[in-house]
């Protein structure tokens, strides 16, 4: 397989492709990742992840590399939970996923040549009842300031805080690495 442009510097999509024995380089997007207020949550990710592969297919200046963009949202009843501006902030996010079923939703653009594949993959995540200390110990351990929903699924907080899952767990922690890998193959 040639290798790939992740268009990421996520560490956990690096990981995730490292696990996957996916060939491929970074080239980080400088893309705008705002969207309009009216877009449907569940479009969101898929629009952000086609904003990044463009930039960088422009940045590369060439059609013939394999982009694979990718963009993870959290979303808790029908709305876009981001990443958390601060402490405090975090504090309010994870109290609100706390005990709750809430959506992860990751797009993936992979783009080649003129040639454009997206899709989204949805996975339910479903807290526990978390405590006021629990919630705090997370945040000041593991700074979870740069992930949406203030959390990571492989972290303390997703061993001890997760209930139930219903999907793709690898889709939570930012990409589903084996449709991924599916439609990559597709395309060689």
């Amino acid at each position: 397989m040639q290798p790939v442009i992740l268009a990421s510097q996520s560490p956990r999509r690096k990981q995730l492709l490292e696990w996957a024995e996916v060939p491929f380089e970074i080239v980080v997007s400088d893309a705008d990742e705002s969207f309009a207020p009216d877009m449907l949550a569940n479009e969101v990710p898929v629009f952000i992840a086609e904003k990044k592969a463009l930039a960088v297919q422009k940045k590369l200046n060439n059609t013939s590399r394999i982009i694979v963009a990718a963009d993870t949202l959290v979303i808790l009843n029908d709305k876009v939970i981001g990443k958390p501006a601060d402490k405090k902030h975090a504090i309010e996010i994870l109290q609100s996923l706390s005990g709750n079923t809430h959506k992860v939703i990751t797009g993936v653009v992979i783009l080649k040549d003129e040639k454009l594949v997206k899709f989204s993959d949805i996975t339910e995540v479903t807290f526990h009842k978390l405590t006021n200390e629990q919630i705090e110990f997370f945040i000041d351990k593991y700074k979870p300031f740069d992930k949406a929903g203030a959390y990571a699924i492989q972290e303390w907080i997703g061993v001890v805080g997760i209930k139930s899952i219903n999907g793709d767990f690898y889709n939570v922690m930012g990409l589903p690495v084996s449709r991924v890998v599916q439609q990559l193959h597709k395309l060689m």
